[in-house]
């Protein structure tokens, strides 16, 4: 039982880094739109963690297939799909000299997808404090 609260732990912090990846991008874009940067700066910071927090996402999913977490995996699967497809068709990267007509879009998929991490957080919370609670 020690190691299902450690997995659960362990998928919880990967969520939390997803969590704060996009919460980072969603905060720069809103500085841009607010004028508080530069439009370099902006893209640099938003697609340097691109690929990490796709990553962490992959990997967030992983942990939930090795330890049978069935439906957290799938709760997860399309988030990870929307992240390959992206990646796959090359437009996982913020240009700057298009920053600006991309803004509303871009920010609306980012608060997308923090309600669906927020989503899966309360899942993973009540999930870690079931296993808890059953030991």
């Amino acid at each position: 039982m020690m190691g299902d609260l450690l997995s659960w732990l362990l998928a919880f912090f990967l969520l939390v880094a997803v969590l704060a990846a996009v919460l980072y991008q969603v905060m720069c874009l809103a500085d841009l739109e607010n004028d508080y940067i530069n439009p370099y700066d902006s893209a640099s910071e938003i697609n340097r963690l691109v690929v990490p927090e796709f990553v962490l996402q992959g990997a967030l999913c992983f942990v939930h297939l090795v330890m049978g977490h069935w439906f957290m995996c799938l709760i997860c699967l399309p988030y990870l799909y929307y992240d390959v497809k992206v990646y796959t068709d090359r437009r996982h990267l913020l240009d700057v000299t298009e920053i600006f007509n991309q803004l509303p879009w871009e920010k609306k998929i980012r608060l997308y997808k923090l309600g669906y991490l927020g989503i899966l957080l309360v899942f993973s919370i009540i999930s870690m404090v079931w296993s808890i609670v059953a030991e």
